[in-house]
């Protein structure tokens, strides 16, 4: 049985200005399945996430911080 390879994404997201964004964002895609970690960056206006991509997709993380308010350029 082999062990699913975890992948680590970075992406741009706009319209954080506080740490209340932060902990929203941070909140919304720790929920999701296949999320093992997440660092929301407010000075670099980025998320660094950590990822199971057999259960969880890029395009599903975007979804979860864009319904949680916020933009994720593509």
């Amino acid at each position: 049985m082999t062990q699913t390879q975890l992948q680590t994404i970075e992406f741009k997201i706009e319209g954080m200005d506080c740490g209340h964004c932060v902990s929203t964002i941070e909140k919304a895609v720790r929920a999701l399945p296949g999320v093992d970690a997440v660092k929301v960056s407010l000075a670099d206006s980025s998320a660094l996430v950590k990822l199971n991509p057999v259960k969880v997709s890029r395009d599903t993380i975007y979804e979860a911080v864009e319904h949680a308010g916020f933009d994720v350029p593509r």
